[in-house]
């Protein structure tokens, strides 16, 4: 094993330094942050009322960027408490698929960005994290989320209020492939772009 491996391999979740004062201060300022920009939910047209973008993951991801994957994933980890403990209307189980579907887009992403120091590493971990993302969004979704609200609306009902929106929807199955999927997907490019445009800026200040 070369020890570029080895330096790799010690890199990706940076134990030692999460234990820092400082880190430890930077995360808590940005999981705040992605906190509180949960509160702002934007709707999306041809997607279903109940999707709505909130831009929680960008704070995670610069965290993610500049300190490494496991600072991303606290930030995702201490967001989604604090949501739990303030506003829950799900019993956790909601912030358990935020939290999936969000270190789905932050672990590829980081790991590639910290491997190779580079916009072109970057934008490549984003793409790749997007698509996991997607991916995670329609498992999370059809494991935890769509089965939890359908002990409070019934699922006949949810399948038509989202073919309302896409009448290609007409069960759960082409609920995930139609709009949750492509929902996350959509969510990933948002996230990323503005996080392309942010991360110069604030990398001095995190660094």
């Amino acid at each position: 094993m070369s020890n570029k491996t080895i330096a790799l391999g010690n890199d990706i979740f940076e134990g030692r330094q999460l234990g820092s004062t400082k880190t430890l201060t930077k995360i808590s300022i940005l999981a705040v942050i992605a906190y509180l920009i949960m509160f702002l939910e934007i709707p999306v047209m041809f997607f279903p009322g109940f999707l709505k973008i909130d831009l929680s993951d960008i704070p995670a991801l610069i965290g993610a960027f500049a300190m490494g994957p496991a600072a991303g994933i606290m930030i995702e980890l201490v967001k989604n408490i604090l949501h739990f403990i303030t506003k829950t209307t799900t019993g956790g189980v909601g912030e358990l698929a935020n939290f999936l579907v969000g270190i789905a887009l932050i672990i590829p992403a980081a790991i590639a960005y910290r491997q190779y120091q580079s916009k072109k590493a970057a934008v490549t971990g984003m793409i790749i994290g997007t698509l996991v993302m997607g991916i995670m969004g329609g498992i999370a979704n059809y494991y935890i989320l769509l089965p939890f609200y359908a002990k409070i609306m019934p699922m006949e009902q949810i399948i038509a209020w989202s073919a309302a929106a896409n009448g290609a929807i007409v069960d759960m199955k082409t609920l995930i492939l139609y709009a949750i999927i492509p929902f996350n997907i959509l969510k990933g490019i948002v996230v990323a772009v503005i996080t392309s445009m942010l991360y110069k800026k604030l990398s001095p200040i995190l660094k």
